[in-house]
């Protein structure tokens, strides 16, 4: 079985671009976003479903779920957000399982956001990676790339786990408040460390 890093941090903190960097390295990287995104896309597995759940007005013109439509829905009934997540979670684990199965890299970089806030996730993963900065940092981040006002990333924010309970809960951090070469430099001495593990699990 592949050796694990469960690859976590809140929204802006640079979570893509680390994982892009371990892939470059050579691990396989198995995104639950990116797998999130093909279950939720026109013809995707989870469309008749949240079609079921939320209505027609829950998908955009081309037959994908309306993000902007369904977030704003989830994060104002909590209800509808445990149903989102009811039938969401397990289709991402499940593909992801398949994914890790197969994987051929050294190890597995398992991109997870809500990591520390899934119990079951945890258990899944050998080592926690936590990529960390300043939330005013992860604010403007995500506000220049998405176009959300300050306190819709905010909202996003409190739903999530705090960068305390995020670092508590991990065996590594990355702090990403620098520049990109920081964060490489980084990923670099942890990607020699992980090399280390696997063999020792394989071993």
């Amino acid at each position: 079985m592949a050796f694990v890093v469960g690859l976590t941090g809140g929204i802006g903190s640079g979570k893509s671009a680390a994982a892009d960097e371990f892939a470059r390295l050579g691990a396989t990287v198995v995104d639950a976003d990116a797998i999130a995104h093909q279950l939720t896309q026109a013809g995707g597995a989870a469309i008749a479903a949240i079609r079921g759940l939320f209505g027609d007005a829950s998908l955009d013109a081309s037959g994908a779920m309306d993000r902007k439509k369904v977030r704003e829905r989830v994060f104002a009934d909590a209800a509808a957000r445990q149903r989102l997540e009811a039938l969401l979670h397990p289709m991402i684990r499940e593909e992801a399982q398949r994914c890790i199965a197969s994987a051929s890299g050294a190890y597995v970089v398992h991109v997870i956001p809500l990591l520390v806030e899934s119990p079951d996730y945890r258990r899944r993963v050998d080592r926690v990676l936590v990529i960390d900065c300043p939330e005013e940092i992860q604010i403007a981040r995500v506000c220049a790339r998405s176009g959300l006002a300050k306190e819709e990333v905010r909202d996003i924010m409190r739903a999530q786990a705090s960068r305390a309970e995020r670092i508590a809960g991990a065996d590594d951090v990355i702090d990403n408040g620098g520049t990109i070469e920081a964060l490489r430099q980084q990923v670099r001495a942890l990607h020699t460390r992980y090399l280390k593990l696997a063999k020792g699990t394989r071993s």
